[in-house]
């Protein structure tokens, strides 16, 4: 079975500006995403996300590459006929209500007549729009539009959902709801391809994930994989001082030091937790505690655009 979501050496570069100024928003990127996964393209603004949307989307050419939708190029209208989608900032025809917004995504999907008024009842109460299923869009708060838009991409019952900041302007129980949509979703053997900033929800919900910077995709894989380079852990060393510490141990091998009492408490890279033990060690001192610490994916992401700072380029956002 083809994978849901497929991108092979895909780049975007527009020309804007009186000159015709280059920008790559995109650099070659390869990624897929596989039916009953949830895929997360996490990134800054700029990065080229949208862009990469657009593309699948088929509302931008690529410069060069190639995407596909269950193995069908996105040039070709049948790639999306079962494809969900949500954008960043939703701006639905607000004189419709929440129903008849619904009742012609049902049209548009190619859906009967007869299954039109199940449909449309099923996807609002998914999202709990059914109280306000009557009220023009243009009474609804943000948060309820975008409820709204979420339960137009589950029309038909699609087999690849394409999320852009899906939680924006929700409130808890919302993004509460939105999350549990999604893993619902992933339960059913659809394909989550899911944009935010939050890295929370990232980190609960992606299978895998892609971090994209600048145009270039910086690290992919599941997020264990992403975090372990960047692991730390916390040595303690009783009866030290800083000085006598720092005596034995190099100072960049510490990437942070604290001394609490008679105790020095060192925070060391993964890569580093050997020789600094083994300097400790030779050097007579009583290392009473290791704490292994798992830096969030916040961080990890942090660390990636400071590594990528000189790199130019990116999306137009």
């Amino acid at each position: 079975m083809s994978a849901a979501v497929e991108c092979e050496g895909l780049s975007k570069t527009y020309k804007v500006g009186f000159l015709a100024r280059k920008v790559k928003a995109l650099q070659p990127i390869d990624f897929q995403v596989n039916a009953g996964e949830v895929f997360g393209l996490i990134g800054p603004n700029g990065a080229g996300k949208s862009t990469a949307i657009k593309v699948l989307l088929n509302l931008v050419m690529p410069t060069s590459g190639k995407a596909r939708l269950f193995g069908v190029d996105v040039n070709e209208p049948r790639s999306r006929e079962s494809l969900g989608y949500v954008p960043e900032a939703p701006v639905p025809y607000e004189h419709l209500s929440g129903e008849e917004y619904i009742q012609l995504q049902c049209a548009l999907a190619g859906l009967k007549a007869s299954t039109t008024k199940q449909e449309v009842t099923r996807v609002l109460e998914r999202v709990d729009m059914t109280r306000h299923a009557k009220l023009r869009i243009r009474q609804y708060s943000k948060g309820m539009t975008q409820r709204v838009m979420l339960a137009g991409a589950l029309v038909g019952q699609p087999r690849l959902v394409i999320l852009d900041e899906p939680t924006s302007g929700l409130d808890p129980l919302g993004r509460r709801l939105v999350r549990d949509l999604i893993l619902e979703l992933r339960r059913d053997g659809a394909a989550v391809l899911f944009c935010t900033h939050i890295m929370s929800d990232v980190e609960m919900l992606c299978d895998r994930v892609a971090l994209l910077i600048a145009g270039t995709i910086h690290k992919s894989g599941r997020i264990s994989e992403l975090v372990a380079d960047t692991r730390t852990h916390e040595v303690v060393v009783d009866n030290a001082t800083k000085e006598q510490v720092l005596a034995v141990v190099k100072p960049e091998d510490a990437l942070r030091l604290e001394v609490v009492a008679q105790r020095v408490l060192l925070h060391v890279a993964d890569t580093r937790l050997q020789d600094v033990l083994s300097a400790l060690v030779n050097g007579n001192h009583t290392v009473s505690r290791i704490q292994s610490e798992r830096i969030p994916l916040e961080e990890t992401l942090m660390a990636a655009l400071r590594a990528s700072a000189p790199q130019k380029g990116g999306d137009l956002e």
